[in-house]
């Protein structure tokens, strides 16, 4: 058990006082008749909130245990006053674990990040020790799991006044359990509202949504073994994963959450949720499609994030939508190069241009445009967008005109004005953009590219095209981040700190510096 006394900057009367609460817990625990420590360390939780959440913790854990809590009469002897003294103390004895609950739940909400997330580790502790010995005698010996303990734990979790990101992140180590999965998705149907919510409970919701997520259709058997419990394995029971209540669970919530309103940052945060966690397991993604439309006329990372979900609908669900070329055409602007998630446009680009059906006039606007963006693009991006123009070519092998076409005009002197050339940039329906009466000569000015990659890559458009298209997957790999960590294992080796191993928290010898300073510690 962590002590009070290992936190950082802990005082010497902190130490002391987690100390005599320790003792004090060994004493309850030894002997009855010093029953009444246990009031004294529930009293001093106001002050020293951290050692009293340790020390009921593992008090109760202990009594869970042993079962000191459990009646074996009847429970009406409980409420008379000719209760046996055994069964008096057994009431007491959960009044004030009753009252250890309320104080636990309450020091979730305080400001220090350090109580909360233990008062959230002594909850889950408790919860589970409780599934495993049941505080009242049951007839059915089936599974037990405490759903009286996880609902006010979630509550917390979803408040309505504080970001709750950092605990909901520790409950997250909970959903490997699957009893505990399976019973968070059965509670949140009751506590999901109606009606809109604060933005901060909207932001909780999204956050406990995707740290909780459901298992893929055809794996949920993989979870209803006897491994994994939070609350078990109990003898003589076994755990049941019932995936179609979990799916009905979770479309209760969503349901609710879709109708919400939403500010830019939320809306780009349920879109990322739905499409990772929510979307495969939605009874009827259609409904989806009002709501995916309208996020499409977002700019930025929303409408992006939109199309990937419009795309789901389209290949997976048989939607029609005859404008979203259209669409797409007008999210390639230059400021799509300043936005995180500009690989997964690219990405979807080469997937909804895959079809070699589409009009010549469409794929040639799509070419042109990219090709028009090379002019202003960060370099990493101009080699992916290269390579798209390049499997556009090999597609539709008519677009070949559009390598040296003799009206298309020549490379200007000002590139960006693009002077000559008759493709209409400003033009936002693509077959009207005047394409295939132009050239790529934005290609062709790259083969003059300071960095020799780039000039490399655009040489294809002088020579015969190849035969096999660029792998677009691979091609995103080598941007931003990926790029910098690839260049990071090259070329970062390690470096030797010192020419002696240390021995102790002393400086090497021969070190000219101790004639003048020497490391002391504190005790």
């Amino acid at each position: 058990m962590t002590d009070a006394s290992d936190l950082p900057g802990a005082s010497t009367s902190q130490r002391a006082t987690s100390r005599l609460l320790r003792q004090r817990a060994q004493e309850f625990l030894t002997s009855r008749k010093h029953a009444n420590n246990l009031v004294d360390i529930i009293g001093q939780w106001d002050e020293s909130t951290y050692s009293c959440l340790l020390t009921t913790e593992m008090i109760f854990m202990e009594v869970l245990r042993r079962g000191d809590m459990l009646c074996l009469e009847r429970m009406i002897a409980l409420t008379t006053s000719d209760a046996s003294p055994e069964s008096r103390y057994i009431m007491w004895l959960k009044n004030c674990y009753e009252e250890v609950w309320k104080k636990i739940l309450a020091s979730m909400d305080t400001c220090r990040s350090a109580i909360q997330l233990q008062a959230l580790t002594t909850a889950i502790k408790l919860m589970a020790e409780e599934g495993k010995a049941p505080l009242e005698p049951r007839n059915n010996l089936g599974y037990h799991f405490p759903l009286h303990r996880l609902k006010p734990i979630l509550m917390m979790l979803l408040s309505t006044e504080k970001d709750n990101t950092n605990l909901i992140s520790r409950f997250q180590e909970i959903a490997e359990y699957s009893d505990a999965l399976y019973y968070t998705w059965k509670c949140l149907p009751s506590l999901t509202p109606k009606r809109q919510p604060p933005e901060v409970q909207i932001k909780n919701f999204l956050e406990l949504i995707d740290k909780i997520p459901l298992p893929k259709e055809g794996e949920e058997s993989k979870i209803s073994d006897n491994k994994g419990f939070l609350c078990g394995p109990q003898a003589g029971t076994a755990f049941t994963w019932d995936q179609s209540a979990v799916k009905g669970a979770l479309n209760k919530v969503w349901a609710c959450v879709m109708h919400w309103e939403l500010t830019p940052q939320l809306h780009k945060q349920l879109l990322i949720v739905l499409l990772e966690r929510v979307m495969p397991h939605l009874e009827k993604p259609v409904l989806l499609t009002d709501f995916l439309m309208d996020s499409l006329d977002v700019d930025g990372p929303v409408g992006v994030l939109a199309l990937q979900g419009v795309f789901t609908l389209v290949t997976k669900h048989n939607l029609e939508y005859p404008n979203i070329f259209t669409k797409l055409y007008s999210m390639f602007e230059p400021e799509i190069f300043h936005t995180k998630y500009k690989a997964r446009l690219f990405y979807l680009s080469d997937l909804f241009l895959s079809s070699t059906h589409l009009p010549e006039a469409l794929v040639a606007a799509f070419a042109k445009r990219l090709a028009r963006l090379t002019l202003v693009a960060p370099p990493e991006d101009i080699l992916i967008i290269v390579f798209f123009v390049g499997n556009l070519l090999l597609r539709h092998p008519g677009l070949k005109r559009l390598i040296d076409h003799p009206q298309g005009g020549e490379i200007p002197s000002d590139l960006s004005s693009g002077a000559g050339d008759p493709f209409l940039m400003e033009e936002r329906d693509p077959l009207l953009s005047n394409a295939l009466l132009s050239s790529l000569w934005e290609i062709r000015a790259l083969q003059w590219h300071i960095l020799p990659s780039i000039a490399s890559a655009a040489r294809f458009i002088r020579e015969p095209l190849p035969s096999v298209e660029y792998d677009m997957a691979s091609a995103l790999e080598h941007t931003g981040d990926h790029l910098f960590d690839r260049e990071l294992r090259n070329k970062v080796k390690d470096i030797m700190l010192t020419f002696e191993r240390p021995s102790s928290m002393a400086l090497p010898k021969g070190e000219r510096l101790l004639q003048y300073w020497q490391l002391t510690s504190t005790h």
